[in-house]
């Protein structure tokens, strides 16, 4: 068992330069535009911002969500517009928050196509998806050589803090690179209770972790993750994609000044 004070080391994820996983929380900002010509000015501007180090496609905002042809078309003029960033791909069913509807096999199949064709880096996969099609995409995306941020959201609640524990736990039982939860805050209570569990995975667990609790009582699980042991959290630059979100300078801001302050306590 490991002790309390010496948490395993966390399994550093390194793509396109980026270290997931070391130092201060990367930095996700999302692409929300409803068409490819608004997705790739989206990409332009985040891939030109010094503040950002991993982009987020998310191609359920598209007016083309489930064309598959087309967004493997459109996937490697994302990546260039991001100017060298990596790029999570992220399908946000309307079933967890997200803009459209899929059917499980349908959402397996999409997910096939484009990780044959390498349209991004890592793979945002939700967990209480049909199971063999979630692992079925695990395995294409490990395959490929891709990483898979596995996920769940809840935009009503904050489950009990053992249950946010058992979902990340599930979530790595399931073959997950990154372990990801979003849970909306009723009071200031339900935001412990989420950076509880946060903390109590990272005792355990040698994954990244990307967690948070949404809307503006949430907001200080954003900013205060590294000392929780948060690996990844979100800005945004225009628009966000869940409620809480900050700018991505501000929110760079205080990771550098909590980061900085860390260090210096050692």
């Amino acid at each position: 068992m490991t002790n309390a004070s010496t948490p395993p080391a966390v399994r550093t994820i390194a793509v396109k330069g980026v270290q997931i996983g070391q130092g201060a929380p990367k930095t996700i900002v999302p692409i929300t535009g409803k068409t490819a010509a608004e997705q790739l000015a989206q990409a332009q501007r985040i891939g030109a911002n010094a503040d950002t180090d991993v982009v987020e496609w998310r191609i359920d905002y598209l007016d083309i969500a489930s064309d598959a042809k087309a967004l493997v078309k459109l996937a490697p003029q994302i990546a260039a517009a991001a100017g060298g960033k990596p790029v999570i791909l992220t399908f946000r069913t309307k079933a967890e928050g997200g803009a459209t509807a899929i059917a499980d096999a349908d959402y397996g199949k999409l997910y096939a196509a484009l990780i044959k064709a390498h349209a991004a880096d890592l793979y945002d996969v939700e967990m209480f998806r049909d199971r063999a099609v979630v692992q079925a995409i695990v395995a294409a995306a490990h395959a490929a050589g891709a990483y898979v941020v596995m996920s769940n959201h809840d935009f009503h609640a904050t489950p009990d803090t053992a249950e946010i524990v058992a979902r990340l736990r599930q979530q790595q039982v399931l073959g997950a690179d990154v372990l990801k939860i979003a849970v909306m805050p009723q009071n200031p209570g339900d935001v412990l209770k989420l950076l509880d569990a946060t903390w109590q995975l990272r005792q355990s667990s040698d994954r990244p972790l990307l967690t948070m609790s949404m809307g503006p009582v949430g907001v200080v699980s954003r900013l205060s993750g590294e000392t929780f042991g948060q690996a990844m959290t979100f800005g945004m630059i225009g628009t966000a994609s869940a409620p809480g979100q900050i700018e991505v300078g501000r929110l760079r801001e205080v990771l550098d000044t909590l980061h900085q302050a860390a260090g210096a306590a050692h």
